[in-house]
């Protein structure tokens, strides 16, 4: 099929799509095999694979509406599914202009696992949270405490909802290895706060 016949058929099925368009189907259940912290957010970059269909394989980033474009198929929620999820969930509508369409979704860039630090210490920013990571391993990863940074009153603050949640961080206990419960994990989202 040349380009001309390809243009004019992606041309057509997307004013069929558009003179009966349905809702989007549901999201799929999640897959018990994948983690939870696998799902994706926004700001990830996204591979959609449509085999032998290269007209809907694209790389395109999530929205901060949490969404991504496809072509023929409009916007499709894709924050807070899993890569299976959102595979099965964009196989779902392509059925309306594709015949047993087979859909890989691989995310090529984590771009919304991030975390924050601030204040007194030689590095502040924005850091990617790869992996477990503690607030002590944080301050570390941003290049320690200043010199006048107040070690015993760290604030670590979680978006919980619509408000924070704060945790309190002493360092000069940790490295003294008492009190070392409240070296938590983080998660994407935090912000670590050194006076």
């Amino acid at each position: 099929m040349n380009a001309a016949s390809r243009h004019a058929l992606l041309l057509v099925l997307a004013l069929a799509g558009c003179s009966a368009r349905q809702p989007s189907p549901p999201p799929p259940e999640p897959d018990p095999m994948e983690r939870a912290d696998d799902v994706i957010g926004v700001t990830d970059l996204l591979r959609v694979s449509v085999w032998r269909n290269e007209e809907l394989t694209v790389t395109v980033p999530v929205r901060p509406d949490g969404k991504i474009s496809v072509p023929l198929l409009d916007d499709v929620h894709a924050s807070g599914l899993t890569p299976h999820q959102l595979s099965q969930l964009i196989q779902q509508t392509a059925t309306r202009f594709v015949q047993d369409p087979n859909v890989t979704v691989i995310v090529r860039q984590i771009n919304s696992r991030a975390v924050y630090i601030t204040g007194r210490v030689a590095r502040p920013g924005r850091y990617p949270l790869n992996g477990s990571t503690s607030i002590l391993q944080l301050i570390a990863m941003a290049g320690g405490l200043a010199e006048w940074a107040n070690q015993q009153n760290v604030v670590l603050m979680r978006p919980d909802q619509d408000q924070f949640v704060t945790h309190r961080f002493n360092y000069k206990d940790v490295i003294e290895r008492k009190n070392l419960e409240q070296n938590i994990d983080l998660e994407p989202g935090d912000t670590v706060i050194v006076p």
